[in-house]
């Protein structure tokens, strides 16, 4: 009876959002995402959270194929990051759910725009939580991506390469959390690429930057300006554990990685008290 239910709110939904959908993106598109996360932040019942979050997933994939995609977003919704480069070519969309006897998921669409196509590029990621560390030495592709919520973005050339410059976080594992830099390209077939070989720390130069540290602990990043990107140093909470990433936080002194010549080098013990221009 339950199963039957959820079905029956998702036809509604699906109803619902086609018909607006497309046209302008209307404060009851916004509620009715609210009201489905909601719903699944309470939900118990792992069948149960998986429609609800196909009926999200409807939503979003009617949304990604409107003409005011780039124009608006939805407001109001707590769960479901929604980031736009201020070149306005990129547009990501992503969220995880939740589950009691599955493996959690990661949720990741973006949307391109490009000179060769009348209408963006529409890509679709899933990935399930994963515990093992993310590669630094690798590219990732949408078949085999990491999975991670991304709250900025930004556009970048390096290297006479269009890139953008992702921040991310992960909490595949649930001893360690995870936050991310990221370099997102596209191949020359439209295929997405994250990851570029262009971080430099201690002479070695890296795909990315993933900074793990204790779940318990909150562990400030952000961008400090188009070429600089600002986080916190991370220590152990004692020397014997050293090492050992389930017992880092934050110091509250402050590092960077600043863009020079191409590559993203890092700098200790930055002042970052002026948002707009980090010193060093």
């Amino acid at each position: 009876m339950l199963k039957r239910k959820a079905e029956y709110i998702l036809i509604i939904i699906v109803f619902a959002v086609n018909t607006s959908i497309g046209q302008k993106n209307t404060p009851s598109q916004s509620a009715i995402l609210e009201n489905l996360f909601g719903r699944l932040s309470k939900s118990i019942d792992d069948s149960v959270s998986i429609q609800i979050n196909d009926s999200i997933r409807t939503i979003v994939d009617s949304y990604m194929e409107s003409d005011s995609v780039f124009k608006h977003r939805f407001s109001n919704v707590r769960y479901m990051g929604q980031i736009t480069s201020t070149d306005s070519l990129v547009k990501i969309i992503t969220w995880n759910l939740l589950l009691r006897d599955e493996p959690c998921r990661y949720y990741c669409n973006i949307i391109r725009r490009t000179q060769k196509a009348i209408h963006p590029d529409i890509y679709k990621l899933t990935a399930e939580y994963n515990i093992n560390r993310i590669g630094m030495d690798t590219t990732y592709s949408s078949e085999n991506w990491y999975g991670a919520l991304y709250y900025d973005l930004r556009p970048q050339i390096i290297g006479g390469k269009n890139c953008w410059m992702l921040l991310g976080i992960d909490y595949g594992n649930p001893e360690i959390t995870r936050k991310i830099i990221e370099i997102l390209t596209f191949d020359k077939d439209d295929r997405i690429v994250f990851g570029l070989k262009s971080f430099v720390s201690s002479d070695i130069v890296r795909f990315r930057e993933v900074f793990e540290y204790s779940s318990a602990a909150t562990m400030t990043m952000r961008f400090g300006g188009d070429d600089t990107i600002v986080f916190d140093h991370l220590v152990p909470f004692a020397p014997e554990m050293a090492d050992n990433r389930q017992y880092y936080g934050p110091q509250y002194s402050n590092d960077a990685y600043v863009l020079e010549n191409g590559l993203w080098k890092f700098k200790l013990n930055v002042d970052a008290r002026n948002k707009e221009k980090v010193k060093f």
